[in-house]
């Protein structure tokens, strides 16, 4: 049959893939979680235990009567059901016959013969099912046969959205009940469902998921309606125009932008599969850089594969001289979800984000709250596993941002950055566009100031940093940078991340916190450093700045924290630029504490940081 986006012509493609990372052989079980029209799962059949997923009822009964044709045998019926179904003429004036032909309608799906015709086979094919007379994988098989026969003379252009004005050839044609193209080995076994993927990743079981998702707005339930009223044959409510029945249930968001990113996001967070095949489109609503992003984060960087394959698309007088359609074939071993790092999408001065391993490598083994005193971006609590998770920062502005990807749904919060850059013309080093948002946002009373706005507008500034004035109005300088894919696959995982844990947010002095720094808490400290600078914490932003006073208190509070048996640990610098922080190191020597040498850790303007960790309890 004619399906968009049919994997027919790459299957070779995605064999070869599987084939060079070790996995084309027998013991896996392999899910297909968009089926379509069955062409992936019927081609490893043979290799592999098959899941399919459609949420489209007639695709998964297509793809699994294709699956299972070489076993259906037809033994309790006791003849052969194409030779009956083609010995005849029987016509049934049903559902097809009144509405999808020219009769008591208008439409031309098909002939009025060819519509009595197949309305017979459908009949047909239930009153045998309903006598036990059909096995269900020689139920599936009839039906994927009979949606085949049906696509010979639909008088279509191929989907079912609408019907041809005048009669193609085609559909003048007597309607054979033929049998579906399937590969002749038999399945070893094969597990159905019938669900948006979304809600039902958590709960398969597999080792290779193969995802072939909608990569436009056309929607699969619209195209194929027709469809989905012959396999459920349920006399629906339909369309006037059209005779479309309702396609609600049918509408996938896969097939909208940004709800196709942030549900790839859940996939790959969600699934149990260890290995992840994506078969995407150039044209699609996620980008090449994107599904990197992605698939680099949950899976292992080492084992990430593209493959660009060219594919011949259909073209009109306009697009016949271009040449730029092509399929992607990506393919990740996942990493457990234990080591996935996820990162705040704000490029926070003094971020953790590239030691975070080390952080949690040495924390410590037992606690039920972390208290993150100094938040910032946030890049140390979203990576902590625990059943509370304290965010605190001084800074209003930096907790406010940081809250909104936790308050705002993250399609809506994405539907709003779009808005902002079309109505101010926002782009890279565009410096009018960028300094008329400036001051819309900094022209607004400070409780009317949007965290959304600000993060906006934060992403065109000047390496994207986070600087006020003593106002507290935004006035970081126009930057070469913009709201990229890289930062949206950063937004994403994060908003998930954050709405997904138990956390609290607090804004106010670490010291009012010390009522939840118990010793069954952890406190993690990340203040700003006594021998750098920040725009953040150099005293002049309207926030206070940092100096040895503050340093002072906050070592004995830390040595409050230690005598009450509270664990915590430091994040410092003990030398920066030939300097040494002699007062810290005769801290951690006079009170024992252990100093962990990070070594060099880049900053987001280039320059080195020697960082350390220091810590109050054993490792």
């Amino acid at each position: 049959m004619r399906y968009l986006g049919n994997k027919e012509s790459i299957l070779t493609e995605i064999s070869d893939l599987l084939e060079s990372q070790g996995l084309l052989k027998e013991g896996y079980t392999f899910f297909d979680a968009f089926c379509g029209s069955g062409s992936v799962a019927d081609y490893f059949k043979s290799y592999y235990n098959i899941i399919i997923n459609d949420n489209l009822t007639w695709s998964v009964k297509y793809a699994k009567g294709r699956v299972c044709a070489p076993v259906c045998t037809f033994e309790t019926l006791g003849f052969d059901p194409f030779e009956y179904l083609n010995s005849n003429e029987n016509i049934v004036q049903g559902f097809m016959y009144k509405n999808y032909a020219p009769t008591e309608s208008a439409r031309m799906y098909f002939t009025p013969e060819n519509a009595g015709r197949i309305d017979y086979f459908r009949k047909q094919i239930e009153d045998w099912k309903n006598a036990n007379l059909l096995l269900e994988e020689e139920y599936c098989y009839l039906l994927a046969c009979l949606i085949e026969s049906v696509s010979d003379v639909s008088n279509t252009a191929g989907v079912y959205g609408a019907f041809l004005k005048k009669w193609d050839s085609r559909a003048t044609k007597k309607i054979m009940f033929n049998k579906v193209d399937f590969q002749p080995e038999k399945h070893k076994s094969i597990r159905t469902y019938n669900a948006k993927i979304e809600d039902i990743i958590e709960e398969i079981e597999c080792d290779i998921l193969y995802l072939d998702p909608p990569y436009t707005q056309n929607q699969y339930g619209t195209q194929y309606h027709l469809l989905e009223t012959l396999v459920l044959d349920d006399n629906p409510s339909i369309s006037k125009v059209t005779g479309s029945r309702s396609t609600a249930p049918m509408r996938s968001d896969w097939s909208k932008e940004y709800k196709a990113n942030i549900l790839f996001d859940r996939i790959l967070a969600k699934t149990k599969a260890k290995y992840i095949i994506l078969s995407y489109n150039n044209d699609g609503f996620m980008s090449k850089e994107y599904i990197e992003a992605a698939m680099k984060r949950y899976g292992k960087p080492e084992t990430y594969v593209c493959k660009k394959i060219a594919y011949k698309k259909y073209k009109n007088w306009k697009s016949q001289n271009e040449n730029k359609h092509f399929e992607y074939l990506f393919f990740v071993e996942k990493k457990e979800i234990s080591n996935v790092i996820f990162e705040c999408p704000l490029n926070y001065i003094g971020s953790k984000a590239k030691v975070i391993p080390d952080i949690l490598k040495f924390q410590p083994r037992n606690y039920d709250t972390f208290i993150d005193a100094f938040g910032g971006g946030f890049n140390v609590g979203i990576n902590i596993c625990t059943d509370k998770i304290i965010y605190n920062d001084l800074n209003y502005l930096v907790a406010n941002l940081i809250q909104s990807f936790r308050e705002y749904d993250t399609y809506n919060y994405l539907l709003y950055i779009k808005r902002i850059i079309k109505k101010f013309g926002l782009e890279k080093a565009n410096g009018s566009a960028y300094l008329e948002a400036r001051s819309y946002y900094n022209s607004l009373p400070p409780e009317k100031r949007d965290s959304r706005l600000l993060f906006t507008i934060i992403m065109y500034g000047f390496q994207q940093q986070i600087r006020f004035n003593s106002q507290h109005d935004f006035n970081n300088p126009v930057g070469m940078r913009w709201f990229n894919d890289k930062i949206l696959e950063k937004m994403i995982s994060f908003s998930r991340k954050i709405k997904e844990g138990n956390y609290e947010f607090y804004c106010q002095n670490y010291k009012e916190l010390r009522n939840q720094m118990t010793q069954s808490s952890f406190v993690y400290f990340d203040p700003p450093y006594n021998l750098t600078t920040g725009t953040y914490n150099d005293g002049k932003r309207g926030f206070a700045g940092w100096n040895k006073e503050l340093e002072t208190e906050l070592f004995t509070f830390a040595d409050e924290l230690n005598q009450s048996g509270v664990s915590f640990m430091l994040s410092y610098v003990v030398e920066h630029k030939g300097v040494i922080n002699q007062e810290l190191l005769d801290w951690i020597n006079k009170r024992g504490y252990r100093l962990i040498q990070l070594g060099d850790v880049i900053g987001i303007s280039g320059s080195r940081r020697k960082e350390v960790l220091i810590v109050n309890y054993g490792i």
